[in-house]
């Protein structure tokens, strides 16, 4: 077996936008708009943006992934289900960054990893135009081996392991629990990055429970949005981004 990779750049920030366009369609106006906070969010650090669109776009809509295309000049980051409209989409505008994440019409957010392990076949033929096309695709799991090693033999780039019952732990204050998934979640990093891959994480990220996997040494990037999206309202969403970066670059040791 591989030595797990140790990731030797700084680690990234991603920021999802996603509930910017949450609030926007609250109201059905024009505002605020999610292009505003990405380019903010450029300025604040972001190294990436990341936006979902949807299959019932309720929040981010075509026309917000078209704009976000013209104007970034840092990486979008496309997530989105594994059907045939997003897949004609992705390839329409050839994002930096394709994630594969599992979508159902009635949660209110992304419920657990994508089934990757059971799906092998579909999914290596979805990517191969992607990753013809030059996009860097990913695949939204669990920290299960069986849906790492999917992972990399249908031919992703890279995973983001689902942080969610980590972050759901740490809040309710099973802290016992909590650490049992951080380290299950280290050694899917770990795992993952033995086998090629580029690992990213994310979901449910806050500035109470980030450092411990920004921490991870083998993690390249993680993705955060609501959480940042929900302290703008208090502190602006550039402060709210730049207190982000300064929490994650102390637990991998570095300095903004």
């Amino acid at each position: 077996m591989n030595h797990p990779k140790r990731h030797d750049g700084k680690l990234r920030l991603g920021v999802n936008i996603d509930h910017v366009a949450t609030v926007r369609n609250a109201r059905g106006a024009a505002w605020p708009d999610p292009l505003r906070a990405a380019l903010l969010a450029e300025t604040a650090g972001a190294d990436g943006i990341t936006a979902h669109l949807r299959e019932d776009r309720r929040h981010i809509r075509d026309g917000d992934i078209e704009a976000l295309m013209a104007a970034l000049t840092v990486p979008l980051n496309f997530e989105c289900a594994a059907t045939s409209e997003m897949q004609a989409i992705a390839l329409r505008h050839k994002p930096h960054a394709v994630c594969l994440v599992p979508e159902k019409r009635e949660e209110r957010t992304t419920e657990g990893g994508l089934d990757v392990a059971a799906d092998q076949n579909r999914l290596t033929d979805f990517i191969a135009p992607l990753r013809e096309a030059g996009c860097r695709v990913s695949m939204f799991i669990s920290h299960d081996p069986r849906q790492i090693e999917a992972s990399a033999r249908i031919g992703a780039a890279g995973v983001e392991l689902h942080t969610g019952l980590y972050s759901e732990l740490h809040a309710d204050g099973h802290q016992a629990l909590a650490e049992r998934e951080l380290a299950a979640l280290a050694e899917g990093a770990a795992f993952a990055a033995s086998l090629g891959l580029e690992v990213h994480a994310g979901h449910g990220l806050t500035y109470d429970n980030v450092e411990p996997v920004a921490a991870f040494p083998e993690v390249a990037e993680l993705n955060i949005g609501h959480f940042l999206i929900g302290e703008a309202i208090f502190r602006g969403l550039g402060p709210a981004i730049e207190e982000m970066r300064r929490r994650m670059d102390l637990a991998r040791g570095e300095t903004a």
